[in-house]
């Protein structure tokens, strides 16, 4: 059972509430530009775990917690985080990837468990504006769906963190804050895993939005929750977007009586130098004075657009999560009658876990000047985290790229599947052997191919099933059409494992 932390890390509230004390904080970030302070605000921060991350690790948790306040009040504040036991500090995401925490809670309205609170490895921060807060009270209940990556074949222990702002409903300031709560759109949700592709083959003139561009079987994809028809009038008061690398922005929008009106583009902001190819991002949120007034019967819808003349982009995702207001006090503008403020601000500066870009040289072969292996025959086993025939790390006849003839298929395995260890086999451009990083290497071969993560998911007592993320099979084909020429590929899960084989007439 993982231990669980608290700490108030800056408090001014009322004596007769017992909670722990620090007594000063450090002065925020200059790139959190919208946060608001109440008096009687606690900034509590919360820790979950230690959570030992596996070899290879990429499975979804699910796990309740009591990490939560013992209070009524508002929480005007959401910073989340993942940090390494070890020193209490952000591992670099080439390493240990945060690929998605999610915070359901259940406040017993009838709707169940709620998603209300987000993260990814963008690691936005939600500010709700001032005079707001999402009113939280003790007997909610609080789940937490979590993907946690180990991109290495090490283990390693961490936290899941989060803090919070929040004010007591104890607290004067309490008075004049006006309950939110949150609603969850996503283009691929709502499901346990919501993705979607975003290949360079999909969209036009490099540009892919989903799911308004999803042509046939793309469109399997879409969720239900891209759309929402609004219950009864209420504000919206904050939003921004969750996006994987390659993503552009999330556009959010109403239709009423047959005419649609832009309401908010949450844009990635990349700090990465090679553009919207990694982690190194900030998503912009909606300014403090953004507020809009919707009327009953109007279609909220949500979509989300990935640049695709670099890459192909794999288990792609595009969420923003809305905070609402049911006051009539809150305010806000019909955006049929006035023009909505659609830019935004980014809720973070650049973080120095995303410094390792990668790509430099490491002294990996270029496989198209390497002689041809032997013609391959079975599957080619995938095991310890190495392809056992092709690998660019190996030296001598295993590393040399096996070969298929013209319109047949090259077979591969992951052996390493019943240790809960999943693979891919994705096209990359050749040498494609630079050292790995948070920008390289990408899934931009001259043709495409992927395998999805080979591997099983697991349920208790050890039975294996399909399911996201694993595609619950432990073998793929290579494409039979595929011209002469030496293909390189990479694992996608864990980026440092590189591979090549070779078709000949």
């Amino acid at each position: 059972m993982p231990r669980h932390v608290v700490l108030v890390i800056a408090a001014a509230f009322l004596s007769a509430l017992a909670f722990p004390v620090i007594a000063s904080a450090a002065a925020p970030k200059l790139s959190e530009i919208s946060h608001v302070n109440y008096a009687g605000m606690q900034k509590i921060r919360y820790r979950y775990g230690p959570v030992t991350i596996t070899p290879g690790q990429n499975v979804i948790r699910i796990n309740a917690t009591d990490l939560k306040p013992k209070v009524a009040g508002f929480i005007t504040r959401f910073k989340p985080d993942l940090v390494r036991v070890k020193d209490l500090k952000p591992p670099p995401v080439d390493v240990l990837h945060l690929h998605h925490a999610v915070w359901l809670i259940n406040r017993h309205d009838g709707e169940g468990d709620t998603p209300s609170f987000a993260a990814g490895e963008e690691k936005t921060i939600v500010q709700l504006p001032l005079g707001f807060g999402y009113a939280y009270k003790p007997t909610d209940t609080w789940t937490v769906n979590d993907m946690l990556h180990n991109l290495l074949p090490n283990p390693d222990s961490v936290y899941i963190q989060w803090e919070i702002d929040f004010v007591p409903a104890t607290s004067p300031a309490a008075a004049s804050i006006k309950s939110t709560s949150m609603h969850w759109m996503d283009v691929a949700g709502l499901r346990t895993y919501p993705v979607f592709d975003a290949k360079r083959s999909f969209g036009k003139n490099g540009r892919y939005t989903f799911p308004n561009d999803a042509r046939g079987s793309q469109q399997a994809a879409i969720g239900s929750a891209h759309q929402w028809t609004i219950p009864h009038d209420l504000t919206l008061v904050q939003t921004a977007g969750h996006l994987h690398p390659g993503g552009l922005w999330t556009d959010l929008k109403v239709t009423r009586n047959g005419v649609t009106k832009p309401l908010f583009r949450s844009v990635a902001d990349y700090f990465e130098p090679a553009g919207a190819v990694s982690w190194d991002v900030a998503m912009t949120a909606t300014k403090p004075e953004w507020r809009v007034r919707l009327k009953e019967g109007d279609v909220v819808s949500v979509s989300a657009t990935y640049d695709t003349s670099k890459a192909s982009w794999y288990e792609s995702m595009g969420i923003m999560v809305l905070a609402i207001s049911d006051d009539p006090a809150a305010g806000g503008v019909d955006p049929f009658g006035a023009k909505v403020d659609t830019r935004g601000v980014i809720t973070h500066g650049h973080l120095s876990e995303n410094n390792n870009h990668g790509g430099e040289s490491i002294g990996l072969p270029d496989a198209r000047q390497l002689l041809s292996g032997s013609p391959a025959v079975g599957p080619l086993s995938i095991y310890d985290f190495t392809y056992t025939r092709g690998d660019l790390g190996l030296i001598g006849r295993n590393g040399r790229p096996p070969t298929v003839k013209t319109g047949q298929s090259l077979t591969f395995r992951n052996d390493d599947a019943t240790k809960e260890i999943w693979h891919t086999i994705t096209a990359c451009k050749s040498p494609c052997n630079g050292a790995s990083g948070i920008a390289n290497p990408l899934a931009n071969g001259p043709v495409d191919f992927d395998s999805g993560e080979l591997g099983y998911s697991f349920l208790p007592g050890g039975n294996h099933i399909g399911g996201p993320p694993a595609s619950g099979a432990i073998e793929w084909a290579t494409p039979s059409n595929l011209k002469p020429g030496t293909y390189s590929y990479f694992c996608r899960i864990h980026v440092f494992m590189r591979g090549s084989f070779r078709v000949t007439k």
